[in-house]
């Protein structure tokens, strides 16, 4: 991730600006609050209210600093090709074993969300995905085996 481009879809870009935006401003001044009522109890070595305060903020300073790298190296895909699957692709999938129709969102690795239905391009099936057109077979290598796909449907969301 060094310095690598990030792919987002616009949803995912503005997911990011908006925690962004909420750990900079909500989310710094509650933290600033905590760590000021922790020093009043006293004592700060055995004071365990601010040392977790402290080390809460370490963690949000880290991913403010992390999210600004990524928005800086931020590609946003937002014309989608349906010829072919792409980021920001929404696919129909016919699981050819079990013939059932799964629907997913081809993602950025930041976006990827499998409970939402939302892939990362980089996933084993995302990067099998990735180039195919409509009526394609994707096969997958997976724990319990291959698992084949067939393409039924490419669009943007």
């Amino acid at each position: 991730m060094a310095n690598e481009e990030i792919i987002l879809t616009p949803d995912g870009l503005a997911k990011l600006e908006q925690e962004l935006e909420e750990l900079k401003t909500v989310k710094r001044k509650e933290l600033a609050s905590r760590i000021k009522t922790a020093i009043s109890y006293g004592d700060l070595k055995e004071n365990s209210e601010y040392h977790s305060a402290k080390d809460e903020q370490s963690f949000m300073e880290t991913r403010i600093l992390t999210i600004e790298k990524m928005l800086k190296r931020a590609r946003v895909v937002d014309k989608i090709d349906t010829s072919s699957v792409n980021v920001g692709s929404v696919v129909v999938l016919l699981d050819v074993e079990f013939a059932e129709k799964i629907e997913y969102k081809i993602v950025g690795p930041s976006e990827a969300e499998v409970l939402e239905n939302k892939i990362s391009y980089e996933s084993p099936l995302g990067s099998a995905l990735m180039g195919k057109s409509v009526g394609s077979i994707i096969v997958v290598n997976a724990p319990v085996g291959e698992i084949k796909y067939e393409l039924l449907e490419i669009r943007a969301e």
